[in-house]
């Protein structure tokens, strides 16, 4: 499935990257041991048969109906690709796009020039919630 097309066109007229509106969101969302039970590159024949995480494909698809854009970005390589499309598939998740190549290991930190928000999942999805943290910047 695609993304809706976000064309924005600059003030001199050029085009630039586009800003979804404040309501919608564009979740980046892991699969493994987030989704489904963690199934590591070395054992692909059991990414078919991996346990999905009831709540997160209800609030996933939730979020869907709801209009936000849903990719799934893995550490799996593109030779998973069919079994991890197969495996989305048969059980029901919408989504628009699927990233495979996620460098492996955790501890991510991500620079962007958009805002850049991150949800650790801690074993459950649940209503998100705002909470006041710290937070690394670039100094001016």
């Amino acid at each position: 499935m695609e993304q809706p097309s976000l064309i924005q066109i600059s003030e001199n007229g050029q085009a630039i990257s586009p800003v979804l509106p404040s309501n919608i969101k564009n979740y980046l969302i892991d699969i493994d041991g987030t989704i489904c039970d963690d199934i590591p590159n070395e054992e692909p024949e059991r990414m078919l048969t991996a346990e999905v995480y009831p709540d997160a494909l209800e609030t996933l698809n939730k979020w869907f109906d709801e209009g936000h854009i849903i990719t799934f970005f893995t550490s799996r390589t593109e030779e998973h690709r069919e079994y991890t499309v197969i495996w989305l598939d048969k059980h029901g998740f919408k989504y628009h796009g699927l990233l495979m190549g996620k460098p492996r290991g955790g501890n991510y930190h991500w620079i962007d020039n958009h805002m850049v928000r991150a949800t650790q999942f801690k074993g459950k999805f649940t209503e998100l919630i705002d909470k006041k943290v710290t937070i690394q910047v670039f100094e001016k």
